[in-house]
Formats: structure tokens, C-alpha cells, sequence
């Protein structure tokens, strides 16, 4: 795993300084602490910072073609590279690295953009074609890997991260507006967005090409769902034969490493499907690590020490304390680059730090099962609704939603306002956003903290029309649950679980997760399984249960769901907490930033302070915590933190003539 950067020019005038690239580099050590390279030509620079775990000698990018011509940067890993190295070997390319990332680059000359149909991996990958002055960018189907980029003064700017583009200081470093909006209702930017004006992420499933001074995007894969009911014949014990056969290559070709491969352990069931199958298959010996929480609501340890008794792995359990949370926060949001209505990223970080510490760098995991089989309460949310609408006068049908939280509603009259809530919104449950409504809506309500100037950048008529964008012409032909999973891959896997929960708190302690639920060919499988096969009544992920059930200890697959979650108020106010918090909630920092209402905030600090509050009330104290947070590092006083790239092997196209080519080091060394 890596980070990347580079800067091309889109037009004669754009220009190309060499230091530059020392600092954006130096930007990105965390994601490879193990050696740099640098490309440079008259038009194009391309920098990499490399954790080497594939082809660990003679890997350092960027790495080149037979003729020098085709130069790569790459961050991340294509799990079936032996495969596609083999068929490329027959059609005669020569290979000088025994790396994936050569791979990319020799299947590029053979199939140009139609490559990323036969990569089955995650990554973002930046690739130059010296001769036709032409950057193709790409970026994995499902976002597992960061890609974003800006333009100025002439020049396509990209990196791994946000702050390696600020690092370039030519580039303004200034919030969206907008964009804050969109976290405090959705979780997370809208696709394609970022928290900063001017900076954008290439989307899942896209590459993006430069040529002859023109930046074109293209669509190369979405998430696949047929009409409602069409297409899936198979009876349910041979698709869940099929499902277990696809999870088990899965893992398998995400054990391919160079070095130790560990595995997270949490408790549930998606987490110990993984490493059961791992551990009876493939190799007994995995070495496992899990979080523990001092709140017994939040802790999920005696499950965790089931699965490890049961199959007898090394176990390290690291307690995420408040005062460990409340100290790591400003260090997460660093990494994060944007704000966040929930603290779960922080665990998660100290975690890998632990991973990193015992000498691990790549750990597989149990994310992206809720999405792909249908494990969220808002999915069993939109199937309820569509149960009560036919009848939706029926006190026995508005009943049922009771079961959907039996763990917080627990009064009477709590459950008294239960199904008239969620039976809200049944007279347009063909709006295409029915299923996400209430939780948007209710999100929405912290909103009511922001300053007047914040509130006049809201523009609710514009927001609907990006949400309509990324919804693909069959939408309305799919089945409810089908409509709610796509719109919780599409805005809030990749924008918030995949990035704040998994890559940057991962890459911050240099360590690569692997997510064999997120496996292409399985998630187009399970894209074809129709929507009773995930949710069966109201019992979620059903086809996967049928699947791992004898693999996995029983009290695991018994288990009701325990969403994953972590103490918000309980550690941004702890004693212990970094003091960073405590200077951005203090009114004169609030109403110097001008984005939140001083007096409104100073209140609900007061309440929270003391324990308890609500769920809006302490993720709206998280997203102004953090936004506060954000804003401080990268706008006021940017670099937050600042750091050198490891060693740097620079790599100058021989046919610029000597003399220049001398002086662009020189410039790149001071």
C-alpha cells in the first residue's frame, strides 16, 4: 500500500516545480514510510511513497514500461495479478519487478481503459504516457482506495490525500460550504465532493483521462441490481454453496503478501466468518486483535474471546478508554480530512496503531457486509414500510417495526411513538429516497446549531438534484431493500466507511486492510440475489448466515446484530481529552470561524458535559468538534503536522538533456 501524487500540465503555460513534490511527498509518508520515488519529465511529475508487501526488492516506483515510455504510480493491491501476469507474459511483455503494479502498466498497453475490467483489487493508480503526453487516472470499483485532485494555474494536481495537494502552496486551502451541509444531513460529502473548495475525489468506478488540454471522467463499473424479481433461479441451499465458494477465494487471494497477514476481530458475525474461514482453510497460524470498550454498551470483548477459544488464534484485545479517544481525535480528523457526526474512527485507529506496533501491515476485515447483504436497520426499515403500506391501518403490522429496536425503545412510551414514526413517509414510498428520509431528516436536525451565514449556504433544490445524478436509469425498477442498499453504497460506503473507518485510519499507522466482502465478483453476485434471500422477514444477512453457519461458533451466528459504535460526549469531554477541543468549542474560536452559533453551542457543551444527551445532540457536538477541528488544521494553521519523504530514488526522462535535468534535482533536493 502507498500514496501517490503528481502534477501535469493541461496547457503550456501550466509550470512544474520540483520541490514541490519533496513536500507532497513528505505529506504521505504515514501511507509508506519504506522508500519514495519521483518521475520527472517537461510535463508531468508522479511521486510515490511505498509499504512494501508485494515484490518487496526492486519494487520503488514509479516503474516503467519496456521502452520507458509508460511510467505508474500506484497505491494498493491487485489480488489476481499472478493470473494477469501470466497471460501478459505469453503475449510477450517483459517484466524487470515481481510487483502487481507492473502488471497494471503492462495491461494497460494491452487493453488501455478496458484493464480495470479484469483487476480484481483496490486501489487509485496514476499512469503517464510520456510520448502522447496523455495521464490516465483510475480508481477501484468501490472507492476501498482515496483519489483526489484539484486544478491551478494550468496544471491537474492529484494525490492519495488532501493535504499532499495543500501541500503545494499555489493551491487555496478554503471550506465548502456546501459540502458541510451535506455532512450534517447524509454522514458524509456527496459523491465526487470533498470538504474543500475547488478539491474533488474521483469517484468509485471512474478513471479520468488528460489529453491535448482536455480532462474527461468516464464511468467503468457500478453496483449491479437487476429488476425486481427477474434473474435468480438458484434454490437457497446451492446460492449459499456459491456464496461460500466466492468468500473463500476471496480470502484466498487476499492472503497473497510478502509479509505476516493478520486479521480484525470484533465479535459479530462478519468479522468471524472471515477469520474462521481463514484460519480453517488456509493457515492455522493468523494472529487476530480486536477492540474493547470500558462501557459494557459499547463492548463486544466476551464474543471476541468466544471465536478466539473456539479457534484457537493469538489474540490482542486494545482498550479504546474515553481519554483514548478524547486524546487521538485532532490526530484521526487530521488524517480523515473531514469532519465526522461519530467518534467509531477513532477505536479503530488506536487499533492499527496496536497492529503496526506488533509488527503487522497488512490485516483483512469484515467491512462491507451490512451493504452487500443486507445487514442495516434501514434496509429492514424499507421492507417493513413496504409490509405496513399495504395495510397501513393495521395496528398489527404498524407493531412490527417494534422489532427492529428492541434495544432502545425500551418504555412504554417510547414504544407508543415507535410505528407512528417509522410509518411516516408511506404515502411516497415511490420517492427514490423513501428509505434514507427519516435518518436524513433526523441528522438534519442538528443543523440547528449552525451560524446564520452557514445556514444561507444551504440550497436544499441543488442537493436534490445531485442525489438524482448519481441514481442509475434502472433505479426505479429494483425492489425497495435494493434502492436503500445502493444509496447506502454510493453515498456512505465509500465517503465515510471505507475512508474515515477504514483507509485513513488504517494508513495513518502504515498498515493495509483487505476486505474480502467487497471482492467485485461477490458483490455482483449478491447484486443478483433477490432481496428475500438478504432479508428473510426481519432477520438480516440470512443468505450469509446459511452460508458460514458451520464455520462459525454458534453463540457468533445466533447473535442479534450489535451495531458497531463509540462513546461521543463521554470522550470529548473527558478530562483527559486533547486540549484542541476544548479551544475550538470555546465561543471565541466559534465565532472567529463564523460557522456555528457560539451561544447555542456553549449550551449544548454545558449538557453533554454533564452526561447523557440524545443521539442528534451528541452528533451534532462530534460534528462541530470536528469541523472546528478541521478547519483549524488545514485553513489556520496548515501543516497540523509536517514530515520529509523516506529515501527518495529519482527517476528523470533520459531524453531532456542533461543540464536541465541536473538543475531539476538540485531543485527538488533543497
Amino acid at each position: 500500500m502507498c500514496g501517490i501524487a503528481g502534477k501535469v500540465r493541461i496547457s503550456e503555460g501550466g509550470g512544474l516545480d520540483p520541490a514541490c513534490m519533496g513536500s507532497m511527498l513528505g505529506m504521505l509518508r504515514h501511507r509508506g514510510p519504506d522508500e519514495s520515488g519521483l518521475y520527472i519529465d517537461d510535463h508531468a511529475m508522479l511521486g510515490q511513497t511505498r509499504l512494501s508487501i508485494i515484490g518487496i526488492r526492486g519494487g520503488v516506483q514509479p516503474i516503467h514500461n519496456e521502452d520507458e515510455s509508460l511510467w505508474i504510480v500506484f497505491n494498493g493491491e491487485i489480488f489476481n495479478y499472478l493470473e494477469l501476469k501470466e497471460a501478459l507474459v505469453r503475449n510477450g511483455h517483459r517484466f524487470y519487478t515481481n510487483t502487481d503494479t507492473e502488471v497494471i502498466l503492462h495491461l494497460f498497453e494491452e487493453h488501455g481503459p478496458s484493464c480495470l475490467s479484469r483487476l480484481n483489487g483496490q486501489f487509485a493508480c496514476a499512469l503517464w504516457d510520456s510520448r502522447r503526453k496523455s495521464l490516465f487516472l483510475a480508481r477501484d470499483r468501490l472507492g476501498i482506495r482515496p483519489l483526489h485532485y484539484t486544478v491551478r494555474d494550468g496544471a491537474l494536481i492529484f494525490a492519495s490525500e488532501i493535504k499532499a495537494i495543500f501541500a503545494d502552496r499555489t493551491i487555496p486551502r478554503e471550506l465548502d460550504l456546501e459540502a458541510l451541509h451535506h455532512v450534517f444531513s447524509y454522514w458524509s460529502v456527496l459523491p465526487g465532493e470533498t470538504p474543500f473548495r475547488d478539491v474533488r475525489e474521483l469517484e468509485p468506478g471512474h478513471f479520468m483521462v488528460l489529453a491535448d488540454g482536455r480532462l474527461t471522467v468516464q464511468k467503468y463499473w457500478d453496483i449491479p441490481f437487476p429488476a425486481d424479481g427477474e434473474g435468480f433461479e438458484r434454490p437457497l441451499t446451492e446460492a449459499a454453496e456459491e456464496l461460500r465458494e466466492l468468500l473463500l477465494d476471496a480470502i484466498r487471494i487476499r492472503l497473497r503478501s510478502d509479509v505476516p497477514v493478520g486479521c480484525y476481530v470484533s465479535g459479530g458475525l462478519d468479522s468471524t466468518a472471515i477469520v474462521c474461514l481463514l484460519v480453517r482453510n488456509f493457515s492455522a497460524g493468523v494472529r487476530t486483535f480486536g477492540i474493547r470498550f470500558e462501557d459494557a454498551l459499547f463492548d463486544e470483548g466476551r464474543f471476541q474471546e468466544i471465536v478466539v477459544s473456539e479457534i484457537g488464534t493469538r489474540h490482542t484485545a486494545v482498550e479504546a478508554t474515553d481519554e483514548k479517544i478524547g486524546q487521538a481525535i485532532p490526530d484521526v480528523l487530521w488524517h480523515c480530512e473531514r469532519p465526522l457526526l461519530r467518534t467509531a474512527p477513532v477505536p479503530l485507529y488506536l487499533l492499527s496503531r496496536s497492529v503496526r506496533e506488533h509488527g503487522f501491515k497488512v490485516v483483512l476485515t469484515g467491512e462491507g457486509a451490512d451493504e452487500v447483504f443486507g445487514g442495516y436497520n434501514i434496509f429492514r426499515e424499507a421492507k417493513a414500510r413496504q409490509f405496513i403500506a399495504k395495510q397501513p391501518h393495521s395496528a398489527f403490522r404498524r407493531q412490527i417495526v417494534r422489532k427492529l429496536y428492541p434495544y432502545i425503545f425500551t418504555d412504554a412510551r417510547q414504544r407508543a411513538l415507535l410505528p407512528p414514526f417509522f410509518s411516516r413517509g408511506l404515502d411516497r414510498l415511490t420517492d427514490p429516497f423513501s428509505s434514507h428520509h427519516i435518518r436524513w431528516q433526523n441528522t438534519e436536525r442538528s443543523k440547528m446549531f449552525f451560524s446564520e451565514d452557514l445556514l444561507r449556504a444551504g440550497n436544499a433544490e441543488r442537493d436534490a438534484r445531485q442525489l438524482i445524478r448519481i441514481l442509475p436509469p434502472e433505479f426505479e425498477r429494483w425492489d425497495p431493500v435494493a434502492r436503500a442498499q445502493y444509496l447506502e453504497m454510493r453515498i456512505f460506503l465509500s465517503n465515510y466507511l471505507l475512508s474515515s473507518q477504514g483507509d485513513r485510519v488504517a494508513m495513518a499507522n502504515s498498515v493495509e486492510i483487505r476486505m474480502p466482502y467487497l471482492d467485485y465478483r461477490l458483490v455482483e453476485f449478491m447484486g443478483r440475489v433477490p432481496s428475500r434471500l438478504k432479508i428473510s422477514g426481519l432477520q438480516e444477512k440470512y443468505l450469509l448466515k446459511k452460508a458460514v453457519r458451520g464455520d462459525v461458533p454458534e453463540a457468533i451466528w445466533k447473535r442479534p446484530k450489535h451495531p458497531y459504535r463509540a462513546p461521543v460526549s463521554g470522550s470529548l469531554f473527558h478530562p483527559g481529552a486533547s486540549p484542541m477541543i476544548r479551544e475550538q468549542l470555546a465561543p471565541e474560536a466559534l465565532k472567529r470561524a463564523g460557522l456555528f452559533d457560539e451561544k447555542k453551542v456553549a449550551k449544548l457543551c454545558g449538557k453533554l458535559a454533564q452526561g447523557g444527551g440524545s443521539e442528534v445532540e451528541n452528533m451534532a457536538i462530534a460534528g462541530i468538534a470536528s469541523t472546528q477541528i478541521i478547519r483549524g488544521q488545514f485553513i489556520d494553521r496548515f501543516p497540523y503536522r509536517q514530515s520529509t519523504p523516506p529515501q527518495l530514488n529519482l527517476m528523470v526522462d533520459r531524453r531532456i538533456r542533461p543540464k536541465r535535468a541536473e538543475a531539476k534535482q538540485h531543485r527538488l533536493i533543497a
